[in-house]
Formats: C-alpha cells, sequence, structure tokens
C-alpha cells in the first residue's frame, strides 16, 4: 500500500493509503500503538456507522462507539463535553487509543478529544470524506468552532496513525466529494501543478468516483501536505499556504453559521475571492486564474449564499494567521505557486470579496433562470 511518512519535531507517523484498508485495520492500529492499549473508542457520525460499522468491527474483538451528529454545527464545546463524560464513563483511560472515523469535523473534534482528555492520549484517523482525506486527517491539526470563527480553540495533536480507505469514498454523497476536490484543487495551485492539470485532464473520471484516480488525488494531494507540514509542524511560516483561500472561506462559513455550504464549497469560493485579489494585484496572469477558476467550478457547482462584503472582510480580521496586527493572505502567483503578502489593504479585500459576490449573484440568478424554465 502506498504510505507518506511525516516527520515533525514532535511526532512520526505514516499515512496508509489504498483499498480494502478497513478489513485490516485492528492489525494496523496495533502495528502503530503497540500492545499498550487498554480501550478503543470510536467516534463517528450514525450515518457512516450505519453503512460502514459492521466492515469496521469484524475484526475488533470490542470497541467502544461514540456518536457526534453529522455537520459543522456540532464541532462546537458542547459536544467536546458531552464526549469527554461519555469517555470517563466508560472507563477511557491514559492508555485507551481513540479513532477519528469520519470527515473533517469529526477528524478535528477528535483530535481535540484525544489532545485534552487525561492531559493527552492516543489518537488515529480514519478519513472517509475525500476532504478528511486530502488535508484535515494528516498534519495533527485539531480544534472546535467558535461563534466568532472556524477553529479558534484547538491545539496541535497529531495521530499516531492515518488509514485512508478509498473504497469509503463510493458511498460519499456527490455534493461532498466535490466540495472535497476543492481542497485538492487548492492543492495543485499552491505546490503541485501536476496535479492540478491531471485534475483538468481527468475531471470526469475523477467527479465519476473512479478509484484509481481518486487514489492519485489523495495521493498526490497528501504529499504536498506532508511535505509542508514536515518543514513547518506549527505554522509558523511555510505551512501557512495551506490556507489559501481559508481567509475568506472560513469568513463565508462563519457569516452563514455553518449551515449553508460544506467547508470545500466555502473555499471554493474563498480560493475565487483570493484569485480576483491576485489578479487585481497583477500578482497572476489573467490566464492562470481562469484556468483555476474554471476547474473550480468544473468541480462544482459552489452553492450560492448571502452576504455582504462588508461583513466578510470584518470576520476575516479573526483569521488565525494574522500576527502582531499584521494580516496575512495567501497570494497565488501561478499555477504550483503562492507568496504570504501582509501589506494588503482593507479596501483591495472588499475589491476582491465584490468581485467574487458578483460571480455569486451571477450563479445565483442563472439557477433562477433554470429553475423558472423547468
Amino acid at each position: 500500500m502506498p504510505s507518506i511518512s511525516l516527520k515533525t519535531p514532535s511526532a512520526s507517523y505514516d499515512v496508509t493509503l489504498g483499498t480494502s484498508l478497513l478489513k485490516t485495520l485492528r492489525q494496523r492500529i496495533t502495528r502503530a500503538t503497540g500492545s499498550r492499549t487498554s480501550r478503543i473508542f470510536f467516534v463517528t457520525s450514525p450515518a457512516l456507522w450505519k453503512l460502514w460499522g459492521e466492515a469496521v468491527t469484524e475484526s475488533f474483538e470490542s470497541a467502544t462507539v461514540l456518536f457526534l451528529p453529522a455537520g459543522e454545527s456540532h464541532k462546537r464545546f458542547a459536544s467536546v463535553e458531552k464526549l469527554l463524560e461519555q469517555l470517563a464513563r466508560n472507563g477511557a483511560d491514559r492508555d485507551s487509543i481513540l479513532v477519528a472515523f469520519g470527515g473533517g469535523v469529526v477528524g478535528d473534534l477528535t483530535g481535540f478529544l484525544a489532545a485534552i482528555y487525561m492531559r493527552g492520549i492516543r489518537v488515529v484517523q480514519v478519513p472517509t470524506t475525500l476532504l478528511a482525506q486530502v488535508d484535515s486527517s494528516v498534519g495533527g491539526k485539531t480544534g472546535v468552532n467558535l461563534a466568532a470563527g472556524k477553529n479558534l480553540v484547538g491545539s496541535f495533536h497529531h495521530p499516531v496513525a492515518v488509514v485512508a480507505d478509498i473504497d469509503v469514498l463510493g458511498t460519499l454523497p456527490k455534493n461532498e466529494l466535490r466540495a472535497g476536490l476543492q481542497e485538492a484543487i487548492k492543492s495543485g495551485v499552491i505546490r503541485d501543478p501536476k496535479l492540478f492539470a491531471f485534475l483538468e485532464k481527468n475531471a470526469d473520471k475523477v467527479l465519476a468516483g473512479d478509484a484509481k484516480a481518486l487514489q492519485t488525488v489523495v495521493d498526490r494531494s497528501l504529499r504536498v501536505k506532508a511535505d509542508v507540514v514536515n518543514q513547518d509542524e506549527l505554522e509558523n511560516g511555510l505551512r501557512m499556504i495551506l490556507n489559501f483561500g481559508h481567509t475568506i472561506g472560513h469568513a463565508i462559513e462563519a457569516a452563514t453559521k455553518y449551515t449553508v455550504l460544506l467547508h470545500g464549497e466555502a473555499i471554493g469560493w474563498g480560493m475565487i475571492a483570493a484569485l480576483r485579489l491576485a489578479e487585481q494585484r497583477g500578482a497572476m496572469s489573467e490566464k492562470d486564474a481562469k484556468r483555476v477558476v474554471d476547474l473550480i467550478h468544473r468541480y462544482g457547482p459552489l452553492p450560492p449564499f448571502k452576504a455582504t462584503a462588508e461583513r466578510l472582510v470584518q470576520l476575516s480580521a479573526g483569521d488565525k494567521k494574522n500576527r502582531g496586527g499584521a494580516k496575512r493572505f495567501i497570494l497565488p502567483t501561478g499555477i504550483g505557486t503562492v507568496e504570504i503578502v501582509t501589506d494588503v489593504t482593507e479596501d483591495e479585500m472588499l475589491a476582491a470579496t465584490s468581485a467574487m459576490l458578483r460571480e455569486v449573484s451571477a450563479m445565483t440568478k442563472a439557477t433562477s433562470k433554470k429553475q423558472a424554465k423547468r
């Protein structure tokens, strides 16, 4: 099976990628954790467990399953407290293993649980959405949302292993598959032009769920992230580039109360806003920007939403990249290259966000016309 290694100052672990991996999950967890394991606790969503629970537990003698309702709105402290109480009541101790079996919400929140329960226990990430497989399951970022913004509370707590089974993507709703592909586009834009070209040339196969094509997308995306995290574990510099599209994307999620768009969909719009800013500054050619925007929409459609440019810029002020009063922004300069800039003005942000919102409005009108004709 393809394996990608992460080696940072505080952690070293492998990401295993392939098909039929759930059948051997118990052995893989044992190999990663050794004999010092008292109990295994899965955190997952009810709907996902209904689909895959039997396949997962087939190789386990015993495991406790804790449920987290699906959706970004449940990535809050109330869920954390409820799950912590369940862990304690079920006898979880410092040798217990948490297994995050789900998408980005489950992975982020379970990682946070592992970081704070008994001051830190081990966690294994088993991502089941494309977005989690290409991005959020790797790198050790954990967190929960506040009303003021996304992932404002959390910690760095690496998993001891990541197991990404391509098979589970076969039951993924189409909109979630497409949302995850926006994060893959991000990886191509920031660091891997070959991945970007693959996504352009193989869109039909990827969108049809072809396992071989999806494995290539996941593999190349993960290698981008692993390379960046290995060089900058705690996001002091280079790792910030992984947030391309996230400054406005996170603002969109907060403005819509995490209920209108999937994370990847918001990032798609956020990338468009960043591309418009890059064009305004002359940092990226119109030709390259058009290629990226076209690919974002090819893997859409991105749902419309309602927000003002002023509100989105205001919310972006709480972005975690901002430090010491400097507003950091990830600006694309070509397909495969970006730069971290600190001199973006509020007027520039407003202009770029307004340009993006005009595209949202145009899409809304086009959708309304199609529905009227029906």
